[in-house]
């Protein structure tokens, strides 16, 4: 059985980490899939998925690691005129940043729950916000 779902996160900052755990617990549960695989995947560029501990602090250190690794004040190729797009291109940081998060993660589903650590939590990592940001949770199981 295959379960494909998708919802929307509305971000309230230019860089921040939502926890989107519960909602994709909620999903697998409804799911119908009982022992499988759960991919949960950003449909955006500027935008990661990233597994940790829910905590502030951490969360703090992650942004301030992400603003020393990739400084938001550089001249990047990517900040130009596109003249595909119409526009300058503002977020090449953004673009990087999702690099070191990548796209997705990936749990097991076991007795029709994401089987996961005590203290993992699933986070949509937002570099270039604020923006309405579409995540996908695709159910592959039995």
């Amino acid at each position: 059985m295959v379960k494909l779902s998708e919802f929307v996160v509305n971000t309230m900052a230019y860089n921040d980490y939502i926890n989107i755990t519960r909602k994709v617990k909620e999903i697998v549960e409804n799911s119908g899939v009982r022992n499988g695989v759960a991919f949960v995947i950003t449909a955006h560029t500027t935008t990661g998925i990233t597994v940790n501990e829910a905590l502030e602090c951490l969360q703090s250190d992650m942004k301030d690691m992400m603003w020393e690794l990739i400084p938001e004040y550089k001249k990047y190729s990517h900040a130009r005129m596109l003249h595909s797009y119409g526009q300058t291109a503002g977020n090449p940081t953004g673009h990087l940043r999702a690099m070191l998060t990548n796209n997705h993660a990936v749990f097991p589903v076991k007795d029709g729950k994401l089987y996961c650590g005590k203290a993992q939590e699933i986070f949509l990592a937002e570099y270039d916000g604020p923006q309405n940001r579409r995540i996908f949770v695709q159910i592959i199981g039995e």
